[in-house]
């Protein structure tokens, strides 16, 4: 009786193998068959496998192991087929279940040929979600659908397009699609398909915009950030070797000259830190007497505080302008006749040495017409004979006749002409070209992160330079810049960065936001005169609420609805396009916010301003209540509500 049930047991054994070996062998023909997508590049692209090479996951989560380097790696190369696949079908996706398995069972089969484990698609993706489907970004399943919901034209098609193996064109296309991906998170509406969005971008990037297409080594390096393996590079070299050896008699003597040059550089910056106590400013040394004297070592002119004196009469009160970042500032004539402005440095207010010489070495090496240029600086050892002035420091500007943007648009003196409408769209183009320069102009980039209404000057012609760059910091390209010391204005700082740290290009783009508001309401950004109350006014808040509520004609300031332009043959459609670019850039999502290029496009009308997005509010923001100076948020306008780390996004 026991031998008859073990002989039944493995009759039936032998049947389940052989009907599994014969479903599994109809699967492997039919996948051969079926998949649309060519798969040959796998093996022929030398892409560095190294990352899955005896990988094994670390977690039983198909979410937390789909996120490691070896499963994201993979979707990169898979990505190619799929983009190859787009280019050739105008479809995103693959049309169903089974032939997205059969693409995968075909992808497999060719990394089992590259030696890497069996298991590793299996692993790493669930095929399901690779089928076309209208719910994964802005009902978005082909290029059709794409065109339809963004347009023919995106800043994608002018970013990608070129040869992406260069690192300044990738980088602009890095950008670029950070700016679709924001357009089509508000599209989609659905801020956790963004992932899918971004994978969407990269296909279309890769597949119909660059000209070289998906394979192509530029694309594969920026678009799907694959590295090559070593062979591959040196077999690179071998076909260019006649031209190298043309050219390295030159390419050694260079080579040889710039590290020596560096090698100099390294040097002195590491000798003159340790003279400063940890600075990382440079500088130089001049013999005065029997001891040095230290001095940023820039291209500006190096001023004796005697002759500032002379030129400010002994800093005379008559010549007091006002109150600049860290210092006074004082009107000056030099010897010459030039007219300047002598900023003179409040010790206790910098962080000693370092912020000044920051200033200083930024602003020296900046030269456009709508920043305010340095003329030269000035240093005063303690140990000088002005003994009973301690240390100083003086910075030392074109004075600029008109004063700063923040007099004429809230006046001490009532009897003072308001701004005109050209007067102010000049001031916003003006200020926007400076900070577009500062942004893309410069490498790497400056974020100034102190842009208000008192730091926009206005020269002889009324026409804007930013100035006070006392807390400007320079980025490491393509990345955002996190500190636990938050400097700026309180009614200017965007929240991401006042809040959390967080600072990016999109900080200077908020706080240019507001001063745009502004400007075109003449209404201040930040007023607390009536604390404690509910009375507290926000300029962002009060603007938005108007815009969604069909009411920009209220949010104008009357000076502007009373003496419009009759030049222009409609500046009221050109100032509600202004105050919508004004609380666009003063978003309280980062996403949402335009990059400053793309502002300045939208404001000399090059792009179309986009729908304005909801602005979601904070838990516990303040209920406002409107009489006139004060206004109220309905719950119909105050949008969806705002969890931790939204604005950062």
């Amino acid at each position: 009786m026991l031998r008859q049930n073990m002989k039944i047991r493995l009759e039936l054994a032998c049947f389940i193998f052989l009907s599994a070996l014969s479903f599994t062998l109809a699967a492997s023909t039919n996948t051969s068959t079926s998949c649309p997508m060519d798969l040959s590049y796998v093996t022929a692209i030398p892409w560095n496998s190294s990352a899955c090479h005896n990988y094994r996951p670390n977690s039983t989560s198909k979410a937390v192991i789909a996120k490691q380097p070896c499963c994201t790696l993979l979707l990169s190369v898979f990505g190619v087929g799929l983009a190859q696949h787009l280019k050739d079908t105008s479809l995103f996706q693959l049309p169903d279940l089974p032939t997205s398995q059969s693409c995968l069972h075909g992808f497999q089969s060719r990394l089992n040929s590259l030696s890497l484990p069996s298991d590793l698609v299996s692993l790493c993706f669930d095929p399901q979600q690779f089928v076309i489907t209208p719910y994964l970004c802005a009902n978005i399943q082909t290029t059709q659908d794409w065109v339809a919901r963004l347009g023919k034209s995106t800043s994608l098609d002018q970013g990608c397009r070129s040869d992406l193996s260069d690192l300044t064109t990738c980088d602009a296309c890095v950008r670029s699609a950070n700016e679709v991906l924001a357009k089509m998170i508000f599209l989609d509406g659905n801020q956790t398909n963004s992932t899918d969005c971004f994978d969407f971008i990269v296909l279309y990037a890769a597949a119909i915009v660059n000209q070289f297409g998906p394979k192509s080594t530029g694309t594969l390096e920026c678009a799907f950030q694959l590295t090559f393996n070593e062979q591959y590079s040196s077999s690179s070299s071998k076909r260019h070797s006649a031209l190298v050896f043309g050219l390295t008699g030159a390419g050694v003597a260079i080579f040889v000259t710039l590290s020596l040059l560096g090698v100099y550089f390294w040097y002195e910056k590491r000798f003159t830190k340790r003279k400063m106590g940890g600075s990382d400013s440079n500088f130089d040394e001049e013999e005065q007497g029997s001891r040095p004297k230290l001095r940023p070592n820039t291209g500006s002119i190096w001023f004796k505080l005697s002759d500032l004196e002379k030129a400010t009469d002994n800093f005379s009160q008559k010549n007091f302008i006002g109150r600049g970042g860290f210092g006074f500032v004082y009107k000056g004539v030099l010897p010459d006749g030039t007219v300047v402005a002598v900023k003179r440095i409040i010790e206790s207010e910098f962080q000693g040495d370092e912020e000044f010489c920051n200033e200083v070495e930024i602003i020296s090496n900046l030269k456009h017409r709508n920043l305010v240029p340095l003329r030269g600086c000035c240093m005063v050892d303690v140990d000088e004979s002005y003994d009973d002035k301690g240390y100083q420091r003086y910075l030392v500007y074109d004075y600029m006749p008109n004063g700063n943007l923040d007099d004429h648009l809230f006046p001490s003196n009532t009897g003072r002409m308001p701004l005109s409408w050209p007067q102010r769209k000049n001031i916003i183009l003006d200020v926007a070209k400076g900070l577009a320069y500062l942004h893309y102009g410069v490498k790497p980039a400056i974020y100034h992160r102190d842009i208000k209404a008192t730091n926009i000057l206005l020269d002889a012609d009324m026409r804007a330079r930013v100035a006070d760059f006392g807390l400007a910091k320079q980025s490491r390209e393509g990345q955002s810049h996190l500190t636990t010391r938050v400097a700026g204005t309180h009614g200017y700082l965007a929240p991401e960065y006042a809040l959390y740290g967080q600072l990016t290009e999109k900080s200077d783009v908020y706080s240019f936001g507001v001063v745009v508001l502004e400007i075109m309401c003449g209404r201040k950004a930040l007023d607390l005169s009536s604390s404690g109350s509910p009375r507290a006014f926000l300029i962002t808040d009060w603007a938005w609420s108007l815009v969604k509520a069909g009411k920009v004609d209220e949010a104008l300031d009357r000076s502007l609805i009373n003496n419009a332009d009759s030049v222009n043959s409609n500046p009221k459609a050109i100032m509600d396009r202004f105050v919508q670019v004004g609380i666009l850039c003063a978003h309280v999502m980062v996403a949402l916010r335009p990059t400053i290029l793309d502002a300045l496009k939208m404001l000399e009308g090059d792009i179309e301003v986009p729908a304005i997005p909801d602005r979601p509010m904070p838990i516990g923001h303040p209920s406002f209540y409107g009489d006139g100076n004060a206004f109220s948020i309905s719950p119909a306008l105050s949008g969806p509500q705002l969890h931790k780390g939204d604005m950062l996004r």
